[in-house]
């Protein structure tokens, strides 16, 4: 049962910081405010992976931040569907751009974030 509060308790903070991205950082032509909270969200699982590879931790806190907040704060549903709208209907330079800096940002944030949380 912790479990699956610890989950409910991080997905829905995850879910509130992606609702203030969204109100907060303007994406008229572009879609910033998922590129940043997906990188954000990568970030923040990449230190949280070193992190508890270093420390062993229990599995609640694992739950709360990877699979809750994470899971609330990235959103792959929403890059899909940005994607498919910039490319109404071709590909653009601004629609593969933001396909490479998605995958590309959360890969190295996902790094970085590890390399950070590796720090002493």
């Amino acid at each position: 049962m912790i479990n699956i509060l610890a989950v409910f308790i991080g997905g829905g903070l995850g879910s509130l910081c992606r609702y203030a991205f969204g109100l907060y950082i303007p994406s008229a032509s572009f879609p910033l405010a998922t590129l940043l909270a997906n990188t954000c969200a990568c970030f923040i699982l990449g230190c949280m992976t070193g992190f508890f590879l270093k420390n062993n931790l229990g599995n609640h806190l694992k739950l709360l931040i990877g699979t809750g907040f994470c899971g609330g704060f990235s959103t792959f549903s929403t890059f899909s569907k940005e994607t498919l709208e910039l490319g109404q209907n071709t590909f653009s330079f601004i629609t593969m751009s933001y396909i490479f800096l998605s995958i590309a940002l959360g890969m190295l944030a996902v790094l970085g974030g590890m390399a950070v949380s590796n720090l002493k």
